[in-house]
């Protein structure tokens, strides 16, 4: 794509030592690699979102009148949440480690990110949905798509198996994400305070060190996100190309996902549905892409979805 991602926005207004987390800990997270994403000076705007084309005569007889027609369009307020990913680690365990503070630092600091950037990934579909988003982020796919006309049901019965495969057009009127206070990365310099013990009374020496940043995502059209529900191992209910093929053909002609997202699991359902059909008989290769569309697998979906979700 060329557009710039959230990765090449967090990169370009962060520090230095926060670019070189960020581009290490984005390595599992498509969704920051590939999704496009711009910023805003404030912290939230309006916009207007197309839930439908219009419908009705294009063609009359002479000396008739036509009737009217427009789209129907929902006014959506896009915002962005505050994001605060901040470690702490104890000074004198830190001071002791083989290597040296520094080390031990650079340890905490990738692996608080890591996380960081996968409860980020997992807002970006699941949103506020308590069980995989958090109530106090941005609304996630999952709260924005059209959940009657988009939407693949695999049918899985095995309560909370379910996984789901999104697919997702990115771009200015489609799907994007939006970083408030102009892009601002902010990686605060690590400092030396005292902290609470986790009994919540003793205080202790720790070293601590802050991630700042506003991210919200927006959806400009519900007909560029289509989602494949209720994926489970179930006999049958395993991802298949031709849930896929259904799924495609969901999108306005000309519009095509730019890719399929998916977890592992439902990446080797696949590839097993292939090799069923294998006219050599061997093992089908891994797949990267179904129909043209490339495929990504990603850490922040789940495969203990509730399949009312």
């Amino acid at each position: 794509m060329t557009r710039p991602t959230l990765l090449d926005i967090a990169k370009a207004n962060g520090s230095d030592a926060a670019a070189g987390l960020i581009d290490e800990a984005a390595k599992v997270h498509p969704e920051i690699t590939i999704g496009e994403a711009r910023t805003i000076k404030g912290i939230n705007y309006k916009t207007l979102v197309r839930t439908a084309v219009p419908t009705g005569s294009s063609f009359r007889g002479a000396n008739e009148g036509i009737a009217a027609v427009k789209g129907t369009y929902e006014n959506r307020l896009v915002e962005c949440f505050i994001f605060d990913k901040r470690w702490e680690c104890d000074k004198a365990v830190a001071d002791c480690y083989e290597d040296g503070p520094e080390a031990y630092i650079a340890l905490e600091a990738d692996a608080i990110l890591e996380a960081g950037l996968q409860d980020l990934c997992a807002q970006f579909y699941y949103g506020t949905d308590t069980t995989h988003g958090q109530a106090a982020g941005f609304p996630g796919l999952l709260q924005a798509y059209d959940s009657t006309n988009m939407v693949v049901d695999a049918g899985g019965t095995t309560a909370t198996t379910g996984s789901s495969v999104w697919g997702v057009k990115f771009g200015p009127k489609a799907v994007q994400w939006v970083l408030g206070r102009n892009g601002e990365v902010a990686l605060d310099d690590v400092r030396i305070e005292s902290v609470l013990d986790s009994g919540g009374t003793n205080k202790f020496t720790a070293y601590v060190q802050e991630l700042l940043m506003r991210p919200g995502l927006q959806v400009g059209s519900q007909r560029y996100v289509v989602r494949i529900k209720k994926i489970t191992a179930d006999s049958s209910k395993t991802l298949t190309d031709a849930m896929l093929a259904t799924a495609l053909g969901k999108f306005p002609a000309g519009i095509v996902p730019d890719v399929w997202l998916m977890t592992r699991r439902s990446l080797m359902q696949l590839q097993a549905a292939r090799t069923a059909y294998s006219p050599t008989g061997q093992p089908a290769p891994i797949p990267d892409q179904s129909f043209n569309i490339p495929i990504q697998v990603t850490e922040a979906l789940s495969n203990v979805e509730a399949l009312t979700l």
